[in-house]
Order: C-alpha cells, then sequence, then structure tokens
C-alpha cells in the first residue's frame, strides 16, 4: 500500500508540473501574440501617417497651372471655354493698345521748341520735316497745321481741330471690343452657373434624396464658371482703366500743345 500511495503522489506531481508547464508555455504564446499584433497595428498607424504626409506633400506640391487646369475642367469645358476666349482676345486687344499708346506718347515741349526754332528763321519746311520725323499723334497734328500755313491761320486752326478729333478717335480705337469682352465675361460665367444649378437640381431629382454630396458638388462646379468670369472682367477692367487714363492724358498734351503750336505761329506771323 505505501508503495502505491508513493507512486500516486509521484505520478500527481509531475501531471501538475505537466500542467503548469502547459500554462507558462500559452501564457507566452499568448504575450507574443499580442506582442506582435501590438507591433503590426503601430507599423499601419506609421503607414498610414506616411501615405497622408505623403499626399499632403503631393497637394501642396502642386503648382499653380495644375490647379488652374483642375479647376478649368471642373467647371467643364463647354462654359469655361468662353470665358477662356473673352480673356485671351481681351487680353490681345489690351497688348495691341498699351503698346500703341506708349509709341504714341511724344516729348511734347522739345517737340514745340524744336518747332520755334525753325518757325523764327521761317523754316516751315524744316518744322515740317521734324514732325514727320517724330512719332505720336500730336507731331501729326501740327505737321497738318504746317501743312497749311499759306491757306492762313484761320484754316490751319481748323485743320489742327479736326485732325486731332481725328486722333483722339485712333486713341480709342478697340476700346469697345474690350469693353464687350469685360460685360461677357462675367455673362458666360453666370449663364454656366445657373445651367450647372439646373443640372444640380435634377441629379438631386434623379438621386431621390437631397445628398450633401451632391448638392456640394454641383454647387461648386457651377460657380466655377461664375468665379473664372468675374476673374476675367477684372482683369479686363484694370487695363482698360489704365488704357483710359493714358488716353486722357495724351488728349491733355494734345490740347495743351495745340494752343501753344497756335500761339507760336500767332507770335511769328509774317
Amino acid at each position: 500500500m505505501s508503495v502505491i500511495g508513493l507512486l500516486t503522489f509521484t505520478n500527481f506531481n509531475s501531471a501538475m508540473a505537466q500542467g503548469n508547464s502547459a500554462n507558462d508555455e500559452n501564457v507566452a504564446v499568448t504575450t507574443e501574440e499580442a506582442t506582435a499584433a501590438d507591433t503590426v497595428a503601430v507599423e499601419a498607424e506609421v503607414a498610414e501617417e506616411a501615405t497622408t504626409t505623403v499626399a499632403d506633400d503631393v497637394k501642396e506640391s502642386k503648382t499653380f497651372h495644375q490647379v488652374l487646369k483642375e479647376k478649368y475642367i471642373q467647371g467643364g469645358a463647354g462654359w469655361m471655354t468662353p470665358v477662356l476666349v473673352c480673356l485671351i482676345l481681351g487680353m490681345a486687344l489690351v497688348i495691341e493698345r498699351i503698346i500703341y499708346l506708349n509709341m504714341s506718347t511724344t516729348n511734347v515741349n522739345r517737340l514745340l521748341r524744336g518747332i520755334e526754332d525753325r518757325v523764327q528763321k521761317g523754316d516751315y519746311n524744316g518744322a515740317k520735316e521734324l514732325c514727320r520725323n517724330t512719332r505720336g499723334p500730336v507731331a501729326s497734328i501740327f505737321y497738318q497745321g504746317l501743312d497749311r500755313m499759306n491757306e492762313g491761320l484761320e484754316n490751319v486752326e481748323k485743320a489742327v481741330t479736326a485732325y486731332g478729333g481725328v486722333q483722339m478717335a485712333r486713341l480709342e480705337n478697340n476700346l469697345t471690343w474690350i469693353a464687350l469682352f469685360i460685360a461677357l465675361a462675367p455673362s458666360f460665367g453666370f449663364l454656366g452657373t445657373v445651367i450647372g444649378m439646373v443640372k444640380a437640381f435634377d441629379d438631386i431629382e434623379t438621386a431621390g434624396d437631397i445628398s450633401p454630396t451632391v448638392v456640394a458638388g454641383g454647387m461648386k462646379v457651377a460657380l466655377l464658371t461664375t468665379v473664372f468670369g468675374l476673374i476675367t472682367a477684372i482683369i479686363l477692367q484694370i487695363f482698360y482703366n489704365y488704357i483710359l487714363t493714358k488716353i486722357e492724358a495724351l488728349v491733355a498734351q494734345m490740347e495743351d500743345g495745340s494752343i501753344t503750336f497756335m500761339d507760336i505761329l500767332i507770335k511769328n506771323r509774317k
């Protein structure tokens, strides 16, 4: 009996030891799995942050041209193209007017001194040659007046006044077209917006639900045409006002110069 009891006790202790060992192994495995899961989660979070950072960097690295192109496509080529055409044609006319007006600018005081020196010497041909070689509307007006010196001062004054009106009309050439494009650009933009809003409501009706995504997306696309139309009109309006200011300065030069020119002819009349 003692031997049997001893063997039973020994087997029980061995079984308990094996059970404890198995439990320790299970705990170790569970701990390793938890650690591995935490590691995977951290790596996934880091990867997600890295992806977000890369996406943000890509968004920030977009050039102005790329953003403009993207917005142009979103607004719809059908209505953005007329606005773009208005901008291109308007800027072409603006550049042409600015170049013409800059070339029309003349040092009137120096020209008048040269004419006065020649008129005092009776060299009207030399004065005409000086005006012919000087660019600008003021020189052209003076040339027309000198060309009629043999007809009397009264006819000279009429010629200066009449030709001044002609030169003023040339200075204002193409301004009506620029004003037209200033008016057309926002009009096309508003028209595109209205049609885009109608399409957005059609999408809402088709979806059968006023979804914020559908409404916001449709309105965003529709309003882009208005934004581009207004930007085009603002750009052209700024240059239009600059051109008007330049023309006013040249007209004032023409008027003052014509008065001084007539005074020179009257003073040196023979």
